[in-house]
């Protein structure tokens, strides 16, 4: 019972201790080379996981389509929407960045009207209006020349960053789900049709391909963010690559960016996916989307970064207009 919602928490958490190493990974890397390092470790980690689980390093019976719409998926929302995510880290910090992470559900619901066809209820609409006000709430004040105009209280380039990243996740995760139904489509063709019961006896602890599935998908999503990541830093940044040839023997960015690889593609991307298995993806979204919120408190004690009630009320706002997309 509430398995769903119990994971959905746990994603909730575990993107909050993402965001957390990642800030202070970001600002030691840089972070085209954190996210080098980021996709390398987490492809080790889920390579080792399906080896042990389902006895092969590799998503087993994915076929060319489930390859492209995943890789697209990657593409999509790592390499641009995390390097977007861990720029505004820099740029802004990392409760900052997190709070525009709540744009991921409008940009999901824009994306799978275009894409397949969903419609927008009036509800998902007024969701998306509560939650650009919440955001608005926490990144505006009035000018200190003695008008009452609005302005950013953050760098304009930090702002453009953290609305790519809420962009970037919710476009991909509408493309996962195409790559996860050519997934299971792929599996039937190979004459399974109950992924519940389907293990690899040969495996050292043989766990259902339905419960693993996330995780081979997962995979995929990040061979692409490898690929993509590293073509920009070995070919087109000398400074990420000295960044990343210093940084390899930085012990606390090294520990950072693996806390940023566990916690982030690891266990809280794989665990979305698999939250959606046992209770409805709109709940499993809803839940995830209070990081902005759960990241207050360890921003405050563990970074110092002063906290208004404004900004608190405008991030409240925003996981409130998050749940209108769900109801």
């Amino acid at each position: 019972m509430y398995k769903g919602e119990i994971i959905s928490l746990i994603v909730a958490m575990s993107w909050t201790a993402t965001a957390l190493f990642a800030e202070v990974a970001s600002r030691r890397l840089g972070s085209l080379a954190l996210n080098v390092v980021r996709m390398t470790m987490c492809l080790i980690l889920l390579a080792l996981t399906l080896w042990v689980t389902l006895g092969v390093p590799y998503p087993p019976m994915a076929d060319g389509q489930t390859w492209f719409w995943l890789c697209l998926s990657g593409f999509v929302g790592y390499v641009f929407g995390d390097f977007c995510l861990f720029q505004s880290y820099i740029l802004m910090n990392s409760r900052f960045g997190q709070l525009f992470m709540t744009l991921a559900s409008p940009a999901s619901a824009i994306a799978a009207w275009i894409m397949l066809g969903e419609t927008m209820q009036p509800l998902a609409i007024l969701g998306m209006i509560i939650t650009m006000l919440g955001i608005s709430m926490s990144i505006l004040n009035k000018g200190h020349d003695g008008h009452k105009k609005l302005e950013l209280k953050l760098p304009w380039k930090g702002v453009l960053c953290g609305i790519g990243a809420g962009v970037g996740q919710g476009v991909g995760l509408v493309l996962s789900k195409v790559g996860m139904e050519h997934y299971t489509s792929s599996i039937a063709s190979h004459g399974i049709s109950d992924l519940t019961t389907y293990v690899n006896e040969a495996a050292l602890f043989p766990v259902s391909l339905d419960f693993m599935m996330p995780f081979a998908s997962t995979l995929i999503r990040a061979v692409m963010g490898l690929i993509g990541f590293s073509i920009v830093v070995f070919f087109f940044s000398q400074k990420s690559r000295e960044k990343l040839r210093t940084g390899i023997h930085d012990n606390r960015a090294m520990l950072c960016a693996l806390g940023a690889a566990v916690f982030g593609p690891f266990i809280g991307v794989s665990l979305s996916l698999m939250a959606t298995l046992y209770t409805h993806a709109g709940i499993a979204q809803t839940i995830m989307a209070t990081t902005p919120v759960i990241i207050i408190a360890p921003s405050y004690f563990l970074f110092k970064q002063k906290v208004t009630p404004l900004e608190i009320v405008g991030a409240i706002i925003s996981v409130i207009g998050v749940t209108l997309f769900f109801i």
